[in-house]
């Protein structure tokens, strides 16, 4: 069986696409992130990221949303 390649979201290019497997962190963060559509299963868009560890720009459907970087390393994403 092939492996699954991902990565965190914090590590994909910018217009770079992918659907997200797991937020791997607490519930609170895994309550916030749903709250804002970032949920398993979701196709995702890294519209732009900030070099210096500033915010993540990402389209979720068709809403921007802009979430911490220590947020986006703990979303696991599976690349197109």
């Amino acid at each position: 069986m092939p492996e699954v390649r991902t990565c965190s979201l914090a590590q994909m290019g910018t217009g770079q696409r992918g659907t997200v497997i797991e937020v791997a962190g607490g519930r609170g963060l895994a309550g916030r992130l749903d709250a804002l559509g970032v949920r398993p299963g979701k196709r995702i868009t890294k519209i732009s990221s900030e070099i210096m560890r500033g915010p993540v720009i990402i389209q979720v459907d068709r809403t921007e949303i802009a979430v911490g970087f220590g947020m986006a390393r703990h979303i696991v994403v599976r690349p197109d």
